[in-house]
């Protein structure tokens, strides 16, 4: 007769607890193992191109920012990173797909500084500029410089002070974009001089200075990347640059203080996203990416030429520079008054 397993001898016991101790360690064998191939999963990102969302046109100082630090960055991770160009509602388009988009690394945002202004202008922006995305680095800082057609019969900024003076109002400034560093230096400008001015924003610098040299808009403050050409072919007239010191890119351009406009300190900043949940894994690999394509020399000196200083901050150090300059540029917002147009 049969014995039923619950009546089993002790013998049967101990057989079936040396198969199951076998089993166990076969497992754990096993997990072992797998271990590696899962670390491995986690490290051999990137496995694909990389599509590099900016939302700006081409030709742009963000558009331009944002390829030099794409191809340097791609020939490190050995795959391609491709810009993809989604501009409107400034930047707010192009930011709103990379926050929704798959965090995975293969979608990623270039940006400049307003995406922390925004949220101080526009009543409703589609995206949350801290909680919807990894902070990765901070590309580049830029000077923003104060430029003119070359035919404007002014030379200096206290010249064009008093030609805007005369104007009363009837002159324009272009930036490139509604609560962009560019239109908030206008306001600042207008708040420190007491002149009158009318915005008009566009959809990035690219169409901005072409509207500015065919005499539509009389003047404007834009980032160095995008106006530095025209200003070395004599298209423009650069008559100050808005930082503390002066550009080492065009060292004979007086600051706006040493021009006579106290108070007056902007920049505008690029940086590098991704979406929110990214693995902190990924954000690593494309942070030390940047932050080695930064520090390459034919790299700097591209930057460099366009009036740009790398940067290559970490994650947190990004992250906490987003939210000193979110609280600077909200307190400029305040004072000017400026709103969405």
């Amino acid at each position: 007769m049969k014995q039923h397993p619950h009546h089993a001898t002790p013998a049967w016991h101990g057989s079936r607890r040396k198969a199951l101790q076998a089993l166990a360690s076969a497992a754990a064998l096993g997990a072992a193992a797998l271990a590696p191939a899962v670390a491995r999963a986690a490290t051999d990102y990137p496995k694909a191109p990389i599509r590099l969302v900016v939302p700006y046109p081409p030709g742009g100082p963000t558009d331009l920012v944002g390829r030099v630090v794409a191809v340097a960055m791609g020939d490190i991770l050995k795959q391609s990173i491709f810009v993809d160009n989604k501009p409107g509602a400034s930047g707010m388009v192009g930011s709103a797909m990379v926050a929704k988009a798959p965090a995975d690394g293969y979608t990623l945002l270039s940006n400049a500084s307003l995406h922390v202004i925004n949220p101080a202008v526009y009543d409703k922006v589609p995206y949350d500029a801290f909680n919807d995305f990894a902070p990765i680095t901070q590309i580049v800082d830029v000077p923003l410089v104060l430029v003119v057609r070359s035919d404007m019969p002014v030379s200096s900024v206290q010249e064009l002070i008093a030609y805007l003076k005369q104007s009363k109002g009837a002159v324009n400034f272009a930036s490139a974009g509604n609560a962009s560093s560019q239109h908030l230096s206008g306001e600042l400008f207008k708040i420190r001089t007491g002149i009158a001015m009318q915005h008009v924003p566009y959809k990035g610098s690219s169409p901005a200075l072409t509207d500015l040299m065919g005499g539509q808009v009389q003047l404007m403050f834009d980032s160095m990347p995008s106006a530095m050409p025209f200003i070395t072919s004599g298209k423009l007239k650069a008559l100050a640059v808005t930082t503390r010191k002066r550009s080492s890119s065009l060292p004979q351009v007086p600051t706006m203080q040493e021009a006579g406009v106290a108070g007056f300190e902007t920049s505008t900043w690029y940086g590098l996203w991704a979406p929110r949940n990214t693995p902190a894994d990924v954000v690593g690999v494309l942070a030390k990416a940047a932050q080695e394509a930064l520090r390459k020399p034919e790299v700097a000196a591209q930057y460099q030429r366009m009036g740009a200083e790398p940067v290559g901050s970490s994650p947190q150090e990004f992250e906490a520079y987003m939210k000193s300059e979110e609280k600077k540029w909200a307190e400029i917002v305040r004072l000017s008054g400026a709103k969405a147009d």
